[in-house]
């Protein structure tokens, strides 16, 4: 969901200024058109990573705080706590038995 660059325009725009409507969002994104844009605001809401209220004509877009952007940020800074921990434990890399035995210039010549 987030590996594409407008979505992630989208959400930094949305963080920057927070409630917008759909032109306003559009206008900060050069690289697409109003229905791509649209489009992927659509993917979002779906998704649950951002929310609409209509205002008479208008429809407004925030991030929503507790949707599942928020599961997913909790999620990673769990996994990465660890993996800094894990690698603060270990003094070394790990190494694999081939490099320990034999030398990189032994190895490309084989």
């Amino acid at each position: 969901m987030l590996a594409d660059q407008v979505r992630r325009q989208i959400l930094d725009t949305l963080a920057t200024h927070g409630e917008c409507n759909a032109g306003f969002i559009s206008d900060q994104i050069s690289t697409v058109g109003r229905t791509t844009v649209s489009t992927h605001l659509k993917a979002l809401r779906l998704s649950g990573v951002i929310v609409e209220r209509r205002q008479g004509r208008h429809r407004l877009f925030s991030i929503d705080p507790s949707g599942p952007a928020n599961d997913a940020l909790q999620f990673l800074r769990d996994v990465l706590g660890r993996a800094l921990e894990a690698g603060s434990n270990t003094p070394e890399s790990p190494t694999t038995a081939t490099e320990d035995s034999e030398p990189a210039s032994a190895r490309r010549r084989a």
